[in-house]
């Protein structure tokens, strides 16, 4: 039996402040939930600038505690107004100091479900991740939304396949990818690594990017987020590579026992093998 998911994506441009880009990205939920959309993801530390292309410590006031922040509590009474799901990642202060690149997702009556904390933390030219963020300590949570269950994973995590599986295991039916990746560096494998995802692990992915150039670097986000499903096919075309763009698509979650039921990957699993994998 069908059961169909309306789902959307938004990537966009850095606006130049902080407002007018939380405003941009709450025209969105409403466009979102006018076309029918049950739940939305938006980009990686959606509300600023991809500021990790310098190490500037004026950009740890860009965090905030989560739940408790501003930001959450707005958009909990968005996700209210419009029934929608959203995933909100940002940039999160546990306490001064100590700082997550995070994940929040809020539930269509506003409520908070939890969060996910970003696992694997680059440092490399353009990417000074590691002098903003510690790495993540919340596992690979499932959250359960009028939605589905909804797993995250951010950005440079998706090299990592352990994560994905460990989302597969815990139930996901749905797991989004918040990036901000640039043209040049990983577009040769933007279109394989979450596809090849979710094959191995059988649910609909979500993949959102940035689009556009910024003041703090050299990186130019080239967006085509798109969703893709179990059998590694986009659920209709990929979003530009230059323009600000709302992704909405109807994810038929009955194709993941279709799936599975001719693909036995979880019972094949081996995990007692798997001990090498994770031996210091």
């Amino acid at each position: 039996m069908s059961k169909v998911i309306r789902a959307a994506l938004f990537q966009t441009a850095w606006t130049g402040d902080k407002e007018s880009m939380i405003q941009v990205h709450e025209q969105a939920a409403r466009d979102a939930a006018a076309q029918g959309a049950q739940v939305l993801c938006f980009q990686e530390l959606f509300y600023g600038p991809y500021f990790c292309q310098v190490q500037d410590p004026a950009f740890y006031e860009y965090a905030e505690r989560i739940p408790e922040g501003p930001i959450v509590r707005r958009f909990q009474a968005l996700a209210r107004e419009l029934g929608v799901v959203l995933v909100l990642p940002m940039y999160e202060e546990e306490q001064p100091g100590v700082l997550y690149n995070t994940a929040a997702v809020i539930d269509a009556d506003g409520s908070y479900l939890g969060k996910y904390r970003k696992t694997h933390i680059p440092q490399v030219k353009g990417f000074w991740e590691k002098f903003y963020f510690r790495p993540g300590n919340s596992g690979w949570p499932v959250f359960d939304t009028r939605a589905g269950r909804i797993g995250v994973y951010i950005c440079y995590d998706r090299h990592f396949p352990e994560g994905w599986r460990a989302l597969g295991l815990a139930g996901a039916e749905i797991v989004f990818n918040p990036s901000a990746t640039s043209r040049g560096l990983s577009g040769y494998l933007w279109q394989l690594e979450q596809p090849a995802a979710a094959v191995a692990n059988e649910y609909f992915v979500g993949a959102i990017n940035r689009v556009g150039q910024e003041e703090y670097g050299d990186n130019d986000f080239y967006g085509t987020s798109y969703f893709v499903d179990p059998e590694a096919q986009f659920v209709g075309e990929p979003a530009s590579d230059k323009e600000t763009e709302l992704v909405v698509r109807d994810l038929d979650l009955a194709k993941l026992r279709e799936v599975r039921d001719r693909w036995q990957f979880y019972r094949d699993r081996a995990p007692g093998t798997y001990t090498p994998l994770t031996a210091p």
